[in-house]
């Protein structure tokens, strides 16, 4: 499958505590000016995941003349690096986040009338922000992959973890207790755990290799608000959780997720139970990024059914 090609661009993001000016880069796909549908937001999971693979969900705008923007938050992908922000939690955050939002939307002029597709991490920042925000011109919420807190999303990766092969957890375990997570032997466990629960495409997709590609050179956004370990939040967001405040979602929200999913079903069940106007799809035969793997045709007439109300049931 081709990636579509958007036309490119950077907004300037006023960043004081950053001590250097910073840019958010973004592509757009289609006309957002000329379209009778709103122009669907797409934000990147990670944190600090650059959004290369998601470029799949740029033929919305030939497939549903729906108008497409993704963007790389700063500190990652083509967007201002700050490798010098290590560590930093009161610098990378997810009011960071909330702001570039911010940002983004009135640079684009689009805050009056949009869409959002958040994907893992970048669902959570869209609920959020949807719940913060309280945005009047959000239009529909589309939570692909989502969390509602670390906690539930750590024990979700811990349920899947006691479902390798023993053999494998017993390569995880030994690992984590010497301290030698970087040995070849490890890493093939999580390449595995991955190709189980992350894309069951293999080899992975280029647009998925290259994002990668691209946060292993620059880890600074994962490292400081994830953390290195695949199965327990380290870093910053070790502690957020917005369960409390899920209900104030009033806009009409799409939920899917993969059989298969890092984000398992009690992960998305907070979302669905508390959303007034929800409606949740499961794709059978995928795990985190449906959107690359063997469904990614059936994902996409989803997202057009519920984007353009063409789906009576959505």
């Amino acid at each position: 499958m081709s990636s579509p090609t958007g036309t490119d661009g950077f907004l300037y993001f006023d960043v004081p505590e950053a001590g250097k000016p910073c840019k958010t880069w973004y592509t757009v796909y289609g006309d957002p000016k000329s379209s009778k549908f709103p122009p669907l937001i797409v934000l990147h999971g990670g944190p600090g995941m650059p959004s290369n693979y998601l470029k799949a969900y740029g033929q919305l705008a030939d497939k549903a003349s729906i108008p497409v923007i993704l963007y790389d938050s700063i500190g990652c992908g083509n967007s201002t690096l700050l490798p010098e922000k290590m560590g930093d939690g009161s610098f990378f955050n997810m009011d960071l986040h909330v702001r570039e939002l911010d940002n983004l939307l009135k640079g684009l002029g689009v805050e009056e009338n949009f869409s959002f597709l958040g994907h893992s991490y970048g669902s959570a920042l869209a609920a959020w922000y949807t719940v913060t925000r309280q945005p009047k011109g959000l239009r529909r919420l589309i939570l692909h992959s989502p969390l509602p807190s670390l906690k539930l999303w750590d024990e979700a990766q811990m349920d899947l973890r006691h479902q390798l092969p023993q053999e494998l957890q017993d390569i995880l375990d030994k690992h984590e207790a010497e301290k030698t997570t970087d040995s070849s032997e490890y890493k093939d466990v999580i390449t595995e755990f991955y190709r189980r629960h992350v894309c069951r495409v293999d080899p992975f997709p280029v647009d998925l290799q290259e994002t990668l590609e691209a946060a292993g050179r620059d880890p600074t956004v994962s490292l400081t608000m994830y953390g290195e370990d695949e199965f327990r939040t380290l870093g910053t967001l070790r502690d957020w959780s917005m369960i409390d405040d899920i209900h104030k979602i009033n806009v009409p929200t799409l939920l899917m997720n993969g059989r298969y999913d890092t984000a398992q079903d009690k992960v998305l069940k907070p979302f669905f139970n508390k959303i007034s106007k929800v409606r949740w799809i499961q794709f059978s035969e995928s795990s985190h990024m449906a959107h690359l793997e063997h469904e990614r045709e059936r994902v996409m007439d989803v997202v057009i059914g519920f984007l353009t109300g063409t789906d009576e049931n959505l």
